[in-house]
């Protein structure tokens, strides 16, 4: 991002805030040279910290790249008190996920931001064992959900997304393949929250497991997303 004297100040907010984040959430690998987040959900889910709330019984499974957690599709679920894309000017956000083959039709997944005001969110949209991916971002008064009904991919396999946010656009990618963009004019989010495996208020139940979820302030490359190996 273009450094400016008034970005500088914002810089030291983003590194205080980060150090706090980190020092709370100890159980993610916080990279703050670039204010990188990486959520280890299995480890979250064992240590339990006290600025997190776990719903229901989401389960530590082994996966082809180390512990993951598997939610029900009903009531499992994380809720953090944090929302790392506070006062991001751009970011991407990664999930290495396997959705089940028996999910409901609507799917959230990752929700960032408040409940139904400026958020983010990865949802997918399950049928005929087949998903396609779904990113939405709610900015001011610019709404935008990235999705094409017929850009499926099979349940049951793990798989990679990304939404990638610039000031002007957005894109989603599948398994380091672009899907969709458009122009999008994004402004940061400046507060909320953050839940895993549902929706804020608890409505759209993810079924299935998820690995790591990874934030970057800043629009990536698929040379530079997280590695999908089975």
């Amino acid at each position: 991002m273009e450094t400016t004297s008034k970005n500088r100040g914002f810089g030291s907010l983003r590194t205080r805030i980060l150090i706090s984040f980190c020092l709370v959430f100890s159980v993610f690998n916080c990279q703050n040279s670039n204010d990188v987040f990486v959520w280890d959900l299995a480890k979250l889910v064992q240590d339990k910290p006290n600025t997190s709330e776990i719903n229901g019984n989401p389960k530590i499974v082994e996966s082809p790249f180390g512990k993951a957690v598997s939610f029900n599709g009903s009531d499992d679920a994380v809720f953090l008190d944090e929302n790392p894309l506070i006062s991001f000017e751009e970011f991407t956000v990664e999930m290495i996920f396997n959705p089940a083959m028996d999910g409901d039709f609507e799917q959230r997944i990752v929700h960032m931001g408040e409940v139904s005001g400026d958020r983010m969110l990865l949802e997918i949209r399950a049928v005929d064992g087949f998903w396609y991916f779904d990113g939405f971002v709610a900015s001011g008064y610019n709404k935008l959900a990235l999705f094409d009904e017929k850009l499926i991919h099979p349940l049951g396999k793990w798989h990679h997304v990304a939404l990638v946010v610039g000031k002007n656009s957005m894109k989603t990618y599948v398994n380091g393949n672009l899907e969709l963009t458009e122009s999008f004019s994004f402004s940061p989010i400046k507060t909320g929250k953050s839940s895993v495996g549902v929706r804020l208020n608890k409505r759209s139940w993810y079924k299935g497991s998820i690995d790591k979820i990874k934030i970057t302030p800043k629009p990536l490359n698929p040379e530079s997303f997280l590695k999908l190996v089975n």
